[in-house]
């Protein structure tokens, strides 16, 4: 198995030099796109001698379709520039490497998430198994917001130990920024494939429904006054997505 890591990047200084760092004893060639980034970004990739290409942002799909054309492996890790291997992941990806057996067509990675210095071990968040490495072979990525494998139910996939840490929030800042820019792409997708939104669920019950089972159900509470936030803002953001169809309703 020749494995190669697609990473795309935007301004991502305080990340991607600790994302770098925890591929390069486990993979075979790092393959960035970057989307002219403003800040250090670029000059952290040169300093561990690497190179990129640059991409005006085509959306997260085209980026990382482009990346995945610039790999000479068979497999590819997928990974985010504010993501990290943890050392039994590590370990399991060497070991996937050094099998002689025939591997399967895709693999499951379990990701954890860092809010504000926590680790979140509810509110729905974990575990998160997201399919990470895959044959590179007739697999794309589609979708605007939450980019999906277009992959055959039908192949094998196997689930490989150890974590996948996630530095996606930390600030609340930065998830409340996130959020308003997720709920508007979101909404705007809805709103092009012709589907509706609705004040009565849309925007008043279901963001009651979504905070109940994030904060009792998923056991939000067990992660305290984070998982109260995180169940607070996702039930919100559920809100916006209707506050920010309705608005572009008014504005046709």
């Amino acid at each position: 198995m020749k494995l190669s890591a697609v990473i795309i990047t935007f301004n991502e200084e305080s990340n991607i030099g600790r994302c770098i760092d925890s591929l390069i004893p486990v993979v075979d060639e790092i393959i960035i796109v970057d989307s002219y980034s403003t800040d250090k970004t670029t000059e952290i990739i040169k300093s561990k001698e690497l190179t990129f290409f640059q991409l005006t942002w085509p959306g997260y799909s085209e980026a990382k379709n482009y990346g995945n054309s610039k790999t000479t492996g068979d497999f590819i890790l997928s990974i985010d520039a504010d993501e990290e291997l943890s050392p039994m992941l590590q370990q399991s990806i060497l070991d996937l490497k050094k099998g002689n057996s025939q591997h399967d067509d895709a693999y499951f990675i379990n990701r954890i998430t860092n809010y504000c210095g926590k680790w979140i071990h509810h509110c729905g968040w974990y575990p998160e198994y997201k399919i990470r490495i895959f044959k590179k072979e007739g697999i794309h990525w589609t979708g605007t917001v939450h980019e999906e494998l277009n992959l055959d139910k039908k192949k094998n996939i196997q689930k490989l130990k150890g974590d996948l840490y996630h530095y996606s929030y930390p600030t609340i800042e930065s998830h409340l920024k996130k959020t308003l820019l997720y709920t508007k792409l979101t909404a705007e997708g809805r709103y092009r494939s012709g589907k509706n939104y609705n004040l009565v669920w849309h925007g008043v019950f279901k963001p009651i429904t979504i905070f109940f089972k994030k904060f009792i159900l998923q056991r939000g509470f067990l992660d305290g006054y984070y998982g109260f936030l995180i169940s607070v803002i996702t039930s919100f953001s559920h809100f916006l997505r209707y506050a920010h169809f309705r608005s572009m309703k008014k504005r046709i």
